[in-house]
């Protein structure tokens, strides 16, 4: 045994005799307490949201990953936008999202403790976290590190680093690391190698996969006092990659870590295949598909039908070099909305923002834009269970939405609704005299070709701020539906950057987003139209949503037990928020599409959520 390997026995013995007297000693005080019943949860390597995880305990690898799939190379991805940060855990600038994304996922570089199944709609596996801990009511949860587990610098991850990382996260970080880890009433190491964290008082019973998926930041090498600042320097972190070459705003590159402790993981094999991962940013969508073209990026994700339909008719994709993959998923489908600011006055009413809907006409812009390739569904949630449109009310969901009959309209209520379809000709007499009506309604006239307020004269217009071609073509054929009313839409086109930072402060009037929502949503539902987000920066309630009915669904969705129970939670969020008319739907689509060249692989099986380039690998020369 080498030195080095009898001081890490050494350490792991003396752990191991720490943690039987602490659970010792912890067993009498819950004793004493009348709280003794917490400490004998199950211990177990998964955990889920709603009833078991499908894998075993001793399951060998994810069931849509090649486990044998070749090591090695180099995979080129070309990104759209700019980037002037390495942190994406704090709401200054904008950040490299794979060094861990801010949507609780793990990252190249930044891990967490447990990791998402991706065939399931919300189940966590071991990690950083051997195992974890919790109570029917989820009232607390304990996590039990990987005694292998270390950082790129080989110093191991210990619980004071998961301790600093929570701490350091709820008074530092994004707005919704503060909103879910500040419901933690208390969090304690039981030993070098544990964690509880108290959940008492929370009624939250996604809080434990939550703070599961919590990355874990080094105590030694983050520095607390300048963590908020935008930085270009390179995080350290537990995961496959570690940051190597960086452009500021061009490109990043990940090499792997040759060290890497979760190499041979069950919930890693099939995974991180390529020795480096390169992000080249494009200003533009056209710049990034003419590289592409040009062999200068490995894949393509399009979401332009146009090109998807035509622009594919080149020498490498009719010759085979180019693959294209149209995969279907099981998620909520991806929808675009044309978001209302309703902190504007413009759209502070209602029936203002009805009437802007009913003169969006989807079918012209369907038919001249995306071949028909779109759907026009109403609701957050299109194309999966959890939509409510087009569905009546169960009796629990009635029964949910009662306290508040006058926020759901009746008709989204009982499932006879359905978003305003026009005769596609650009100019539908139908709608614009709906339209009307409840323009009229809110206090305007139609004078001279212009609609203004009767009671000050002022005309309706407002501000549609865009950042790409795309965006602005449907921007503009919107604005000349608005004209016919005499509705004045300014198209304000800004660059990737500007957008996003006018974004981050709600700096706009209308601007087109994306909510991609999952089989499982929970607490960051709170984050996309929660009460407490509408006036805190960074958040994505773009529209300022301010609603009781809203946080009170939220709630339900967050205390369900069962399946069904949740179905109804979500289905009545839904409700509430389409009667609300705080976005226009734009359109939905039921694929990803994916371009790709032939040197790049991917595994046979596609997932519920989609395609997962981690998991793709470089084609071996014959």
């Amino acid at each position: 045994m080498s030195r080095g390997e009898s001081n890490s026995h050494t350490f792991m013995s003396v752990v191991r005799r720490v943690r039987a007297w602490i659970r010792i000693a912890f067993t009498i005080l819950l004793a004493l307490t009348g709280r003794a019943e917490l400490l004998y949860a199950a211990e177990t390597n998964a955990l889920a949201m709603h009833g078991a995880p499908a894998l075993p305990a001793d399951f060998s690898q994810l069931p849509y990953f090649n486990a044998d799939a070749p090591k090695g190379g180099q995979l080129v991805w070309g990104m759209l936008g700019s980037f002037d940060s390495l942190n994406p855990m704090i709401v200054r600038g904008i950040p490299v999202q794979q060094v861990r994304p801010y949507n609780f996922e793990r990252g190249y570089v930044v891990e967490t403790l447990m990791a998402r199944a991706e065939d399931e709609p919300f189940t966590l596996y071991g990690l950083l976290a051997r195992s974890v801990e919790t109570d029917d009511a989820r009232d607390f949860v304990t996590f039990h590190l990987d005694p292998r587990a270390h950082f790129s610098d080989g110093v191991p991850v210990l619980a004071e680093d998961v301790l600093f990382s929570w701490a350091l996260l709820r008074d530092h970080g994004r707005p919704n690391h503060h909103e879910y880890y500040s419901k933690v009433a208390r969090a304690d190491a039981l030993d070098p190698l544990t964690v509880r964290f108290d959940l008492a008082g929370a009624n939250d019973r996604e809080l434990p996969l939550i703070l599961a998926l919590m990355p874990v930041l080094p105590k030694h090498a983050t520095d607390a006092a300048t963590f908020e600042q935008t930085s270009l320097t390179a995080p350290l972190g537990t995961g496959p990659y570690r940051v190597g070459a960086v452009k500021p705003g061009a490109s990043v590159t990940f090499t792997k870590d040759p060290n890497y402790w979760g190499r041979d993981l069950p919930i890693n094999r099939g995974l991180w295949n390529f020795d480096e991962i390169r992000y080249d940013y494009y200003r533009d969508g056209n710049s990034l598909f003419e590289a592409f073209k040009r062999g200068l990026c490995d894949f393509y994700t399009e979401t332009e039908p146009l090109r998807w339909h035509e622009g594919f008719d080149f020498p490498a994709a009719r010759n085979g070099d180019v693959i294209r993959d149209a995969i279907r998923t099981g998620m909520p489908r991806p929808s675009e909305f044309l978001v209302f600011n309703t902190r504007r006055p413009v759209f502070a009413d209602i029936r203002v923002r009805q009437a802007v809907t009913q003169l969006f006409d989807f079918e012209w812009i369907n038919r001249n834009y995306f071949f028909g390739l779109y759907a026009h569904d109403g609701g957050y949630f299109a194309g999966s269970e959890l939509s409510a449109y087009a569905r009546p009310a169960s009796p629990r969901e009635r029964e949910l939405l009662a306290p508040f009959a006058a926020d759901v309209a009746p008709d989204i209520l009982d499932g006879s609704y359905r978003l305003p379809t026009t005769d596609g000709s650009g100019r539908d007499r139908a709608t614009l005299r709906a339209a009307l009506t409840l323009l009229s309604q809110a206090g305007y006239e139609l004078e001279g070709g212009v609609l203004r307020q009767k009671s000050t004269g002022a005309p309706l217009r407002f501000e549609l701020l865009v950042s790409t071609r795309d965006q602005e073509r449907i921007a503009l054929a919107f604005a000349q539906h608005l004209k016919r009313a005499g509705i004045e839409a300014n198209i304000r086109n800004v660059d990737s950057v500007q957008f996003d930072q006018r974004r981050l402060v709600y700096d706009f009037d209308m601007l087109q987003n994306r909510w991609d929502q999952s089989l499982s949503p929970g607490n960051e539902q709170y984050f996309y139209w929660g009460t407490a987000a509408a006036d805190t920066s960074g958040t994505r309630n773009y529209m300022g949503a301010k609603a009781p009915a809203i946080d009170a669904m939220i709630r339900e969705l967050l205390a369900a037990r069962d399946h069904d129970g949740f179905v109804a939670a979500v289905r009545a969020l839904d409700r509430v928020l389409m009667s609300g008319y705080y976005a226009i739907p734009v359109f939905n689509m039921g694929e990803q599409w994916i371009g790709r060249w032939n040197r790049i692989e991917r595994p046979g099986t596609t997932p519920l959520a989609g395609h997962l380039p981690e998991s793709w690998w470089r084609r071996q020369a014959n």
